[in-house]
């Protein structure tokens, strides 16, 4: 089932996606919900970010291919990103004025979204704490991530965490296939079997040091070697199942 936010007439609400269609559903559905008989087109409704989480954990060299020749790390190298990084599908991923902007690289990911409450989760109870799945995009400013002592605003920077456009509930991420894109051309391709740590792995290590909380957000980490964007770019992030992000490139006014 693929669960949607948006904002339609004023209203935000939540839906299940079905087709063109968005079928409104009241109540929590993390747990007991309703559909209210009200329908509404895609087109005609703004797709907002899934869920609105307390904190955002990402993890970086988690794939092989991303990870080169470099030497792997043996367990998920976890960090976090701001609330306030987050941005809707189709809303611009704004290039800070403060950056050269010649070195700010997507990273299409698969990301988790916690449906229940945790904390010390083991592996193997971890699927039912995740509440379905979703495309995101931990967008990178490389010389700040090089240079600065910690990671904040190579990755916290406004809307340099876009998410959805919707969650899947019903999602296999043992060969689901992820597909960056830049304005049609292909700038990652590869299967979550490359991953290091699977998203069960993941909650399990994350959860020994943080409680879970529900709809905190887990971005699992980014396959290849994503290139540089530049406004008036427009850059997509498709999995195969759950859909795609698409969010175009502005410079800051």
């Amino acid at each position: 089932m693929k669960f949607v936010r948006y904002k339609a007439n004023g209203k935000t609400s939540y839906g299940i996606l079905q087709g063109d269609k968005i079928l409104q559903v009241q109540g929590n559905i993390f747990g007991k919900y309703k559909k209210t008989g009200k329908r509404v087109s895609v087109s005609k409704a703004e797709l907002l970010a899934p869920v609105k989480p307390g904190k955002i954990i990402a993890i970086g060299l988690n794939y092989k291919s991303h990870i080169g020749s470099r030497p792997a790390p043996a367990k998920p190298e976890m960090f976090l990103k701001a609330p306030t990084s987050i941005q809707n599908p189709g809303g611009p991923i704004v290039l800070p004025k403060a950056s050269a902007q010649v070195k700010i690289e997507p990273e299409g990911e698969l990301v988790l979204i916690i449906g229940k409450k945790g904390k010390h989760i083991k592996a193997e109870d971890a699927k039912s704490y995740i509440f379905g799945y979703t495309c995101g995009n931990d967008v990178s400013e490389r010389d700040w991530q090089r240079g600065d002592l910690q990671w904040a605003r190579a990755k916290s920077s406004d809307t340099f965490s876009p998410f959805g456009p919707c969650i899947e509930t019903e999602f296999d991420f043992n060969t689901a296939r992820l597909v960056t894109r830049v304005n049609g051309e292909v700038k990652q391709d590869q299967t979550t079997a490359d991953l290091l740590f699977n998203p069960h792995q993941i909650v399990e290590e994350v959860s020994k040091v943080m409680t879970l909380e529900v709809g905190d957000v887990i971005y699992t980490g980014t396959p290849g070697t994503p290139e540089a964007f530049h406004p008036g770019d427009v850059c997509e992030v498709e999995i195969s199942s759950i859909g795609t992000l698409k969010n175009p490139i502005v410079a800051e006014e």
